[in-house]
């Protein structure tokens, strides 16, 4: 390890994760590196998890408050939250044992979005950084870190932390050296543009320069990302992903989008990596991405030649195509840019831009509004992320989502969402396997027969007598702007909390 820590004076701090972990007290906050399962801490949050354990046993308190990128791991958020160890967490998690932990109230949640989680940091809000531990490929001679595989937030709580504890991480490619582009905005009130006008425009430095004297530890690891795999790609997801393209089709007839001009922004998961691999035997070439994770259906569209450049903050690779990425890290080095969150979401940008953007959803209603994170109202899944960065931002905002879960006890397209992420102002199209739904240019009531077109048919009739109900005490009461029948407006969900479904048994 010694061609990784260049630097003298942290060269002599290193030590086991057990002692760096006595630097992480009980109430402390602490920012971590880490955006959806990629540059987290592999060795720290174990330890921690260790110390929270022993402490309880003793009968004394023992919990910290957790700021991430976004998601992390099993071996991160899970072995904390499975010790008791988080008291409070944002800005956005997916580990489901930290869930059960924040649905059972033992730990508080605050969904942030991403682009604004930094700059809370800076600003105070949450109070005193106490640690920060990061993730790297590399420390320089100067004492600069070289982020792994992810940015996230890293800079804002290396810079706003008392003690600072780096992994430096052996499995991670060296060769990542220089995928990263490290620009610091500017603190309120002196903030300047941004100067990017292009995805594949670098700004600032392949390094984040720390102050050295903060750090009181450095730990060896050469620990693997735990990326999970992604699913096979079914006839439901090709489906989707077959109407995102004609969708994308009508565009370039219409005049507004041309074969070489697709800027695009991708949220996380299956069917999103599925619309990116029915890209590859599509019309579009030069396509380029301005986004917050790379996926494996982005590998394929650089690998075929069809994208140009990939902008993000962090991986988000399946195991294989993780191995890959570290093997051929400094090919993929010249197409691929890893930046702070602040930049990677930040709508100034991505206004600019003009990205078609590409989501996921829990629910849409007949109006176009969109629940991203509860389930039933209350029930949080994961979080809003970037996706709202994106969707009040982008040119053009698409959902896309099977029409049913489980086992078709739940419609994806409800009368009235449950909880609301994404307003009906900002969400411009919805696409599920029945197709795409144009909501540009429509008032509520024009959009309902759309995306009433968009449910599973098992659905559609009961979609339908709810509109019509809502419309005639809407004509009665003079309220016809957004007919709602408040009464029933949630009756799918309460059929599915007192039954288990929302169909009529």
């Amino acid at each position: 390890m010694s061609e990784r820590i260049a630097n003298a004076k942290l060269a002599g701090k290193v030590m086991s994760a057990e002692e760096a972990a006595q630097f992480v007290n009980h109430g402390d906050k602490v920012g971590i590196s880490g955006f959806t399962g990629a540059g987290y801490p592999k060795a720290l949050p174990t330890a921690i998890a260790e110390r929270a354990k022993e402490a309880h046993d003793r009968g004394d308190e023992f919990m910290i408050d957790l700021f991430t990128g976004a998601s992390t791991a099993p071996d991160c958020d899970g072995v904390l939250a499975e010790a008791d160890a988080i008291r409070f967490r944002t800005p956005y998690q997916s580990d489901p044992i930290l869930r059960s932990k924040i649905n059972e109230g033992i730990s508080l949640y605050a969904d942030y979005h991403l682009s604004e989680s930094g700059l809370y940091v800076e600003q105070g809000f949450f109070g005193q950084m106490n640690v920060a531990i990061v993730e790297a490929v590399r420390i320089t001679e100067e004492g600069h870190i070289v982020p792994s595989s992810s940015v996230g937030n890293n800079v804002e709580y290396l810079d706003a932390a008392e003690k600072i504890i780096i992994e430096v991480n052996s499995w991670q490619s060296r060769e990542l050296e220089g995928m990263a582009d490290i620009y610091r905005i500017n603190s309120l009130p002196n903030r300047q543009p941004i100067p990017i006008t292009e995805p594949g425009q670098r700004i600032g430095t392949t390094y984040i320069d720390i102050d050295v004297d903060k750090v009181v530890a450095v730990v060896e690891t050469d620990l693997p990302d735990r990326n999970a795999p992604f699913k096979p790609i079914d006839d439901q997801s090709k489906q989707i992903a077959g109407h995102f393209l004609d969708f994308l089709e009508g565009e370039v007839a219409a005049g507004r989008l041309t074969y070489d001009g697709y800027i695009m922004q991708s949220g996380v998961g299956n069917v999103p990596n599925a619309v990116m691999a029915g890209l590859l035997d599509s019309k579009f070439e030069n396509i380029r991405a301005y986004t917050e994770v790379i996926q494996d259906g982005m590998v394929d569209l650089i690998d075929a030649g069809k994208m140009t450049i990939a902008s993000a903050t962090s991986f988000s690779l399946s195991p294989e195509y993780a191995e890959r990425m570290n093997n051929e890290a400094s090919k993929y080095s010249k197409q691929i840019i890893l930046r702070p969150q602040q930049i990677s979401n930040h709508p100034e940008v991505v206004r600019r831009l003009g990205l078609i953007c590409t989501n996921g959803l829990i629910e849409a209603d007949i109006y176009g509004n969109v629940n991203s994170t509860n389930v039933i109202g209350s029930r949080i899944m994961n979080g809003v992320g970037g996706s709202a960065d994106f969707t009040r931002n982008g040119y053009i905002s698409s959902f896309i989502t099977p029409s049913d879960a489980k086992n078709g006890d739940i419609s994806a397209i409800v009368p009235f969402v449950s909880h609301v992420d994404h307003t009906e102002q900002d969400v411009k199209v919805i696409i599920t396997e029945y197709g795409y739904a144009d909501l540009r240019g429509l008032a509520p009531r024009e959009r309902v027969k759309k995306i009433i077109a968009l449910a599973h048919p098992d659905y559609r009739p009961l979609l339908e007598e709810y509109y019509e109900r809502a419309e005639a005490l809407a004509k009665e009461r003079k309220t016809l702007q957004t007919p709602h029948d408040l009464a029933t407006a949630f009756s799918f969900h309460q059929r599915f909390a007192e039954t288990g479904s929302m169909k009529i048994k």
